[in-house]
């Protein structure tokens, strides 16, 4: 299929908040506040789920078996099959013993791959401006592992990198596995953007994005792009799969525009969607399932 490019770049609903509030009481009444029962839903479902995993948390020692299953790699069962198959290492020996014990401070090794008794997380953040992709900053700058310290009883890491001005949805997850698939350029991760620029994007030039707009890497490939539907002209959609550092906003920048604001709405199938700026939610098992199927 040929790249998209027209009037709208998809309904407004993917970048415009939700409808307006009410009118406002009839005066002389105090006016009725309802309990939003969607949010203490959520919020208990959050919090029955963060005690479940603290709950398995690694004691100081655990058996092999339930070390690999807790990683996330196979069953109890299975695990058992790989071990006595001699395929599972500790401290670089193979261990064929059922019901070995292994200490929080062994190295055990599947598959070439160094493996933790921890169950994956998965942690969805609508970030926002001001904070920083990584999990430390030696100039003491806010990170997002700040937003998401109460999210999991386990380290996270953030999933690629948004820039400290770059707002929008961003991955969060102690699956290493995971992290190495959904940023490594040969799975092409599909990211929509909500560009605003600071004039409006002439017909010209977003023809010639559309085209592609060559970088320092090569040319920046586009998947689609267009304006965004009942928004001024300077509003734009754009959707890529490359994952070059800036590069949607060197992309414009070449062409002579500023980025005043940039909004990442979904990345890999996953958005924003009913999660407020600056907070987060645990993947469901149907979005992990979808991801590990990509």
């Amino acid at each position: 299929m040929g790249k998209r490019i027209g009037k709208s770049f998809d309904n407004s609903s993917k970048f415009v908040k939700g409808p307006a509030k009410s009118g406002a009481p009839k005066p002389y009444k105090k006016p009725f506040v309802p309990v939003d029962e969607a949010e203490k839903t959520r919020s208990f479902v959050q919090k029955r789920r963060f005690d479940k995993l603290a709950k398995e948390t690694p004691k100081e020692s655990i058996r092999l078996n339930k070390y690999i299953a807790n990683s996330g790699i196979c069953s109890r069962r299975e695990a058992d099959d790989l071990i006595m198959q001699g395929l599972v290492e500790v401290n670089g020996k193979p261990v064929t013993e059922m019901g070995y014990q292994v200490q929080k401070t062994d190295r055990v090794v599947f598959d070439g791959q160094g493996i933790t008794p921890e169950k994956p997380v998965y942690v969805l953040l609508n970030k926002p401006k001001g904070y920083i992709s990584t999990t430390k900053d030696d100039k003491a700058r806010k990170t997002v592992l700040d937003l998401v310290a109460n999210a999991s009883p386990y380290r996270l890491f953030p999933v690629g990198r948004l820039d400290r001005s770059t707002t929008g949805v961003i991955l969060l997850t102690n699956d290493g596995h995971m992290t190495k698939k959904l940023t490594h350029p040969s799975f092409a991760m599909k990211k929509i953007y909500h560009v605003t620029l600071d004039r409006k994007l002439d017909r010209t030039d977003l023809n010639m994005i559309a085209e592609g707009i060559r970088l320092e890497e090569g040319i920046a490939e586009v998947d689609s792009i267009s304006y965004i539907e009942g928004k001024p002209k300077n509003e734009i959609g754009i959707e890529l799969s490359i994952g070059w550092n800036r590069v949607v906003r060197r992309i414009f920048t070449k062409l002579g525009y500023e980025v005043e604001t940039l909004d990442r709405v979904l990345f890999a199938g996953l958005t924003k969607k009913n999660i407020k700026r600056g907070h987060w939610r645990i993947l469901t098992d149907l979005e992990v399932n979808t991801l590990k199927m990509i």
